[in-house]
């Protein structure tokens, strides 16, 4: 038998793939590509992903190593998938096998023989007395809803069920009652079946909205690229449910991407409402175990619809025929460490890879899709009203030099607040800082108490007796005086979500007030609690940061205010502009969503400044026509491209040496940013800097990229530093 050699990516911090040699023995079944693999590395043994198959070799003989074993399991790589992730390791100049890596569950990465449980699911029990059901509304109400959701989708599984904000108590109840009972999961391939929608919710379509799943369906069996661009509220979920229907008709899948966690239950529940269909979810929340079903559901076609984070663009769907990207201009969608990937790029490449078509959405479009829009390189859609009665929320802004000041809240926002309480509606308060308060300092000396770890101050967190660095995350307790002076007059500085929560309570003693921001929210399942809560009109008051922000249906929040919105006004960054403008408009989306009318107040010390003013008077739109036009006078995305490499190292002429050295060879092309410190220098008791590296030409910067890749072993500081190259960068303040 000829001797076969396999080209293997492993998960190591190289950008390279490595040879091995595949003993007789193992040559049969014909190895395939996307085969996971154990492979002999250094002293270890680690999984690896066959790439390329080869009957001849050109290394030495003696320096090829044979493979270990073949797994010859079902958990392989489809040809598409594996074209697609070394797609994305060239784009973003990653080591290849960390690429494949996140494609991989984690049990996946792992040698142990892998133990796939069959998913339990729960279904309602056959000829519950109605009198019983009638019972349990009365006395459960919970649990009734619990067992009418079950008794509807009849195989819902776990991880669905606490995504929807159920608990464990009320399953149990319900199980103990014999109203439902745990079945294992039947494993078929999805098939479209004709009680597979649900038309009771199905809304009769606006105009806009018909015209855009018409123009959606009509690019079914080719790759299109339609942006979604609708104000708050005007029924963007309802255009992606009636476009899927014709792809699940078709039966085939459906992978939706939202930018975070929270957003999961609301798209869950809708879905769920829609449609009878196997539906998976894939995000940080899950357990390992409930993770690989995902995959393996994805990859058998067992699931019609796949929910899911960012990550979830990697799912091994065979059958993809539509992917949504819901609030595409969300920075969450932006993988900030390791493998720098941005979701909603690499869904476009995977949409054109296998040509379906692929639905962007958001009330604020990034100003790099915005101009692909207008550009005419995608399908450009708008939703210019809001659905059924709501109307737009009317904005204004309070001059906070001309208020009397307490806590934080001027005199008008505070008797808007009282006055929409009064009518038993809800209001919202958005300060975008988690913590009691930014900082503490001495009153006597002015000492302040800073991270020594890190270019910042610790935050003040009351309620646990903490100062927090939300950084790098070290802890110390609150000094009782001041290291400096020893003086005892040691007082807060600034305002955080826990102390605004605190002094809302004696202003509004009458009001029933909730925080939600992340220190809040982190027990598993509370997020959802809470949201419910809101809805159920348990609170009159709503304090959060930015994740109550985004895509929150409040039907009862007729108030929006934002009490700080001068933080992005003079930044360094070329995007703060368009990301302040975004979150507030996300922010005032959360207001008069029913039809009780809206009002948004935003607390600001320069109420003069253009940027809020062509915000609140023009809107969005015209306020990113005229960021585009100034990105275009200034050369800056999307209209140039750009590539962030980073260095941080324990001294700071390390990095500085290693990217002065980088940036000394000459591009075509390419102009060079820098070296410079980061805006926050030291971080976890490194020091950072940044070179960028800005082309008109992609090809040219790619190009350049190469060139550095080539001769950075040459580099003498490379060892000294730890560096990465971060590929249209999102965020610069890092």
């Amino acid at each position: 038998m000829t001797k076969q050699y396999i080209q293997v990516a492993i998960p190591v911090p190289m950008r390279q793939l490595f040879t091995y040699s595949v003993p007789e023995a193992l040559q049969q079944p014909i190895i395939k590509l996307g085969e996971r693999i154990v492979v002999p590395f250094g002293h270890r043994k680690v999984i690896g992903i066959v790439i390329g198959v080869e009957n001849e070799n050109t290394f030495e003989e003696n320096k090829i190593k044979a493979i270990s074993a073949r797994l010859n399991d079902n958990f392989h790589l489809s040809l598409p998938l594996v074209s697609f992730l070394q797609l994305c390791a060239h784009y973003y100049h990653h080591p290849i096998g960390d690429v494949f890596q996140q494609a991989l569950p984690v049990i996946l990465r792992q040698i142990e023989k892998v133990d796939l449980k069959p998913p339990m699911v729960w279904h309602a029990t056959d000829d519950i007395a109605k009198t019983d059901i009638e019972n349990l509304i009365k006395k459960a109400p919970k649990q009734a809803a619990l067992y009418q959701l079950i008794a509807k989708q009849q195989g819902i599984s776990w991880s669905e069920l606490r995504t929807l904000g159920y608990n464990k108590s009320q399953l149990n109840a319900l199980d103990s009652k014999a109203f439902i009972c745990e079945k294992q999961q039947e494993n078929r391939s999805f098939n479209w079946q004709e009680n597979a929608l649900n038309t009771e919710d199905k809304l009769r379509l606006s105009a806009e909205q018909a015209i855009i799943v018409s123009a959606i369906n009509n690019t079914v069996a080719s790759y299109a690229c339609h942006l979604v661009d609708g104000v708050t509220g005007s029924g963007k979920t309802e255009v992606y449910l009636q476009a899927m229907e014709k792809i699940l008709q078709q039966s085939k899948q459906v992978l939706v991407i939202v930018p975070e966690i929270g957003l999961t239950p609301q798209t869950l529940s809708r879905f769920e409402q829609r449609f009878n269909v196997p539906i998976c979810l894939h995000h940080s929340g899950l357990n390992d175990q409930e993770r690989l079903n995902t995959w393996f559901n994805a990859q058998q076609n067992h699931a019609a619809i796949v929910i899911g984070t960012r990550s979830a663009i990697f799912s091994p769907l065979h059958n993809l025929g539509l992917i949504i990207v819901d609030e595409e201009h969300d920075n969450s969608l932006k993988q900030q460490d390791s493998f720098r990937y941005h979701g909603r790029d690499i869904a476009i490449l995977r949409a054109k890879q296998l040509n379906i078509p692929i639905v962007l959405g958001s009330a604020t479009p990034s100003f790099e899709t915005l101009q692909n829009a207008l550009s005419g390189k995608f399908t450009y859609h708008q939703l210019t009203k809001r659905a059924g009665k709501s109307h737009q929320a009317k904005m204004a802004l309070i001059d906070v030099n001309q208020e009397q000041m307490e806590f934080g809240l001027s005199g008008t926002l505070k008797k808007q607040i009282e006055l929409t309480i009064n009518r038993g509606e809800q209001v919202l308060l958005f300060l975008n800082r988690r913590g009691y308060a930014p900082a503490i300092n001495c009153q006597e000396c002015h000492w302040l108490a800073n991270c020594v770890r890190c270019d910042k101050s610790y935050t003040l967190h009351q309620k646990q007796q903490l100062l927090i660095c939300h950084h790098c995350g070290s802890q110390k307790r609150i000094p009782p005086q001041c290291p400096s002076c020893g003086s005892v007059r040691i007082a807060p500085v600034g305002q955080g979500t826990e102390q605004l929560e605190e002094k809302l309570e004696t202003i509004f003693p009458q009001a029933n007030i909730v925080r939600v921001d992340r220190d809040s929210t982190r027990r598993k399942g509370e997020l959802t609690k809470l949201l419910q809560e809101v809805s159920d009109k348990k609170y009159n008051i709503l304090v959060g940061t930015q994740m109550l922000a985004k895509g929150h249906h409040f039907p009862d929040v007729t108030l929006v205010a934002v009490l700080d919105a001068d933080g992005a006004l003079f930044s360094f960054d070329f995007r703060a502009s368009e990301q302040m403008a975004q979150l507030l408009i996300q922010v005032a989306g959360r207001a008069g969503r029913a039809s009780k009318p809206g009002r948004v107040l935003i607390q600001t010390n320069y109420p003069e400044h253009p940027l809020l003013q062509d915000l609140v008077h023009n809107g969005y739109h015209h306020f990113a026509q005229q960021g585009i036009t100034e990105r275009q006078q200034a050369l800056l995305p999307p209209f140039s491209f750009q590539a962030l490499i980073r260095a941080d190292a324990n001294y700071p002429s390390y990095p500085d040496k290693f990217l002065r050295e980088m940036s000394a060879h000459n591009f075509t092309d390419c102009e060079f940013a820098g070296p410079v410190p980061a805006a926050m220098e030291k971080k976890s008791g490194k020091y950072r800097y940044h070179l960028i590296i800005q082309s008109k030409s992609r090809k040219a910067l790619h190009q350049a990229i190469l060139e550095i890749l080539a001769n950075v072993a040459a580099n003498e500081w490379q060892n000294k530093v730890r560096w990465s190259i971060d590929i249209d960068p999102m965020e610069l303040s890092w």
